[in-house]
């Protein structure tokens, strides 16, 4: 196998090159002017390991794989075109409304509890590019009122006259009826051929989101728009460097659903969270090798902390309707909780509590960190681990970004010291303190608020400062068993180069599988199993079009289902994927009703209220080869080694503990599986840095794998 696969982050682009059984992983500072050169750099420090060429490698490989959070920052940064947009006549106010809940979508808990201040997000289309036209089907997909084609020729007109850029058609009841979002399609490119300079893109909302909700729909058609352009330049960008550099194949794109596709098979919106999402796909990959049971995936980057939930030995945890910045879309993406604390999150002054806050603002990869020398003045979490003893300053990233250690004193002495009255190692120990804490608050409560106990968990820690905090964020947590996993620096890039290629389509419908007021069972078999073989054979389509082999190709079938009109939906995963009788009927409600109970607690069914099918999803996708794990469990403590003398070692300072402790110090290419090192102890390699925490064991494992056990 020969793979490249990438995960270009906010502050560091992950490289990871699979050549015929060797791995090997490098990073660089992302390029955000031309993402090109931060992927070269990378790939050029792992060409320098393999002794061959940027061409040679690119020419050779199987496949590159990209995830990246270019579009995330664009949304947040709202850096995007003029949206002009069609709806129904009558439904201009849909979205301006936003459900009237617009305000509290993608704040944390304690701005939803005081929705009177809640400040509303920009919108990202202005109420005046809004435009009705005169057409109406109803919920069944009947025709009411055809379509006014005169009227949509001036509407279009004047959204660009106004100055549209792209156009996002969102019409009523689309989903079971779209022929008249096709119609505006063909009447807009009649209007304004692809050949003509003018020529603008149009999104139609039925091909984004294949589910009912008006609005959510509407939303994610509109973030897909407003992405649009930028995914598509920046991307393109990329895939013309991969040719620059005989790479001939499609490059492949990560998708938030947890597979990938070409590139000219993904929409805008299926990018965002794509980098995480390949990190929590690695750790259910990992788990299921080794046996690790429940793992809670933790990512700690430059700009981000990640956290996903992976139980049972490989289940996935997703979202059906998730909010991406403060946007409710419609679209099934894994399930993560992401927190503004990384590596360069900006410290300051918290003048309400007199004390340090953290993030989210991020100091990136320019200038980044004070210490990185590259004009930052502000303060951040790796400039106070550096004040703290734990990073070598001559030594970080293998070598590459020297550290400047008076730099980092002088931006947490002018920006924290005064106000706080106190040293500079004082408030750099407040810094660490309080990123630790944030991390481990939102990891509590994610686990929490799904039933869970950390105890219960082994935490998985990666990304580039993951294995340097994750001593702090455990102890609050009591969990006492870390795994850093192999590669763990590049983690993400490694789940990106497992992921399989995948498509998921769905419908929305009203489907009554059990009727409580005529206790009818559902019979109309032939209108289930056209939908269900409808939606394979579009994702049949999808793969084929990309170059699989029909007989490659898998399908597994979900029913979101409900008792009567609960607003509460359950997904079930369905083996048998036709139903030909009343006992098929009654194995959908069975299984409903057993996962219905595992969520909620045995007896808390209602079928008496009635059960229903609300949409039928089903995924296509192709197995690809996977990178491999070995036992990394940790030996039991009566066969591990001693540690090889330090290389050397130097003071460090540690939240808890007064004044500061000798601390050894390893390269971790020293220290072979078997070996244990009591902290405090550091413990470096030339990609990520593991700090081990008094009170904490270092057990080194096979595969470069490295556990964290409380001593």
């Amino acid at each position: 196998m020969r793979r490249v696969s990438v995960d270009i982050g906010g502050t560091f682009t992950d490289c990871f090159v699979v050549w015929d059984g060797e791995y090997i992983e490098a990073k660089a500072l992302t390029t955000h002017h031309n993402l090109a050169l931060g992927f070269n750099e990378a790939l050029g420090k792992a060409c320098n390991v393999l002794d061959l060429q940027l061409e040679q490698i690119l020419s050779q490989v199987d496949s590159v794989r990209y995830a990246t959070t270019l579009g995330t920052n664009a949304l947040i940064e709202h850096k995007g075109p003029k949206i002009g947009m069609l709806v129904t006549a009558g439904f201009e106010a849909t979205v301006p409304l936003s459900r009237a809940r617009g305000y509290g979508e993608g704040l944390d808990n304690l701005g939803q509890q005081d929705m009177p201040n809640a400040q509303r997000p920009d919108p990202l289309v202005l109420p005046h590019m809004i435009c009705g036209v005169r057409e109406r089907v109803d919920f069944q997909g009947k025709l009411v009122m055809p379509l006014d084609e005169d009227d949509v020729r001036t509407q279009i007109r004047l959204l660009v006259d106004r100055g549209a850029e792209i156009i996002v058609v969102a019409l009523v009841n689309a989903v079971v009826s779209p022929t008249h979002e096709q119609r505006i399609e063909e009447i807009l490119l009649e209007e304004y051929p692809s050949h003509l300079l003018g020529a603008i893109p149009v999104i139609l909302s039925h091909q984004v989101a294949g589910r009912k909700g008006e609005y959510v729909r509407a939303t994610s058609a509109i973030v897909d728009g407003y992405l649009h352009s930028t995914m598509y330049h920046a991307l393109s960008a990329l895939e013309q460097n991969l040719r620059a550099h005989r790479y001939e194949k499609p490059m492949l794109v990560i998708h938030n659903s947890g597979g990938m596709a070409q590139l000219n098979s993904t929409d805008a919106l299926q990018t965002i969270h794509s980098g995480p999402v390949s990190g929590i796909g690695a750790s259910e990959h990992l788990a299921m090798q080794a046996g690790l049971g429940n793992v809670v995936a933790t990512d700690m980057g430059g700009t981000s902390y990640d956290i996903g939930i992976v139980v049972d030995g490989g289940i996935k945890h997703y979202d059906f309707n998730p909010v991406i910045d403060r946007w409710l879309v419609s679209v099934p993406m894994v399930h993560l909780v992401t927190l503004g604390a990384g590596g360069g999150s900006i410290a300051s002054y918290d003048r309400m509590y007199n004390t340090v806050k953290c993030g989210p603002e991020s100091a990136g990869s320019d200038p980044g960190p004070a210490c990185y020398d590259r004009g930052g003045m502000r303060p951040t979490v790796t400039d106070a681990d550096l004040v703290l003893g734990y990073l070598d300053p001559k030594n970080y990233a293998g070598g590459s970004i020297p550290l400047n250690p008076r730099r980092a004193k002088a931006a947490i002495e002018d920006t924290l010291c005064d106000d706080l009255d106190c040293s500079v190692i004082e408030a750099a120990l407040l810094v660490r303190e309080k990123v630790d804490d944030n991390m481990a608050n939102g990891l509590f409560t994610e686990l929490r608020a799904r039933g869970y106990n950390p105890k219960d968990f082994t935490m998985l820690a990666y990304g580039g400062n993951g294995p340097l905090h994750c001593c702090g964020i455990a102890q609050n947590l009591a969990i006492d068993k870390i795994l850093a996993p192999p590669l763990s620096s590049v983690f993400s890039a490694v789940g990106a180069g497992n992921m399989h290629q995948l498509h998921i389509h769905e419908q929305s419908l009203y489907m009554v599988l059990y009727d409580s007021n005529t206790r009818h069972l559902f019979d109309d078999y032939d209108r289930f199993n056209s939908i269900v073989t409808e939606l394979k054979e579009l994702g049949t389509q999808d793969l084929l079009r990309q170059g699989a082999s029909r007989e490659d190709i898998c399908h597994n079938l979900e029913l979101d289902m409900r008792y009567g009109n609960q607003l509460v939906q359950t997904t079930a995963v369905i083996p048998n994927h036709e139903v030909h009788g009343p006992g098929d009927v009654l194995a959908l409600i069975s299984q409903f009703s057993n996962d219905y109970g595992k969520r909620f607690g045995e007896g808390s069914q209602a079928p008496e209220a009635g059960i229903r099918i609300n949409t039928i999803r089903v995924a296509a996708f192709v197995r690809h080869e996977t990178v491999q794990f070995e036992d990394i469990k940790p030996l039991p403590p009566e066969q591990r080694k001693a540690p090889p003398p330090p290389g050397s070692s130097r003071k460090c300072y540690f939240v808890g503990h007064q004044g500061s402790l000798d601390t050894p110090v390893w390269n971790r290419a020293d220290i072979k599986p078997g070996v244990q090192i009591s902290g405090p102890a550091v413990v470096a390699s030339e990609v990520t840095t593991f700090l081990v925490n008094p009170g904490w064991n270092f057990v080194a494992a096979r595969q470069g794998a490295s556990w964290f056990l409380r001593a």
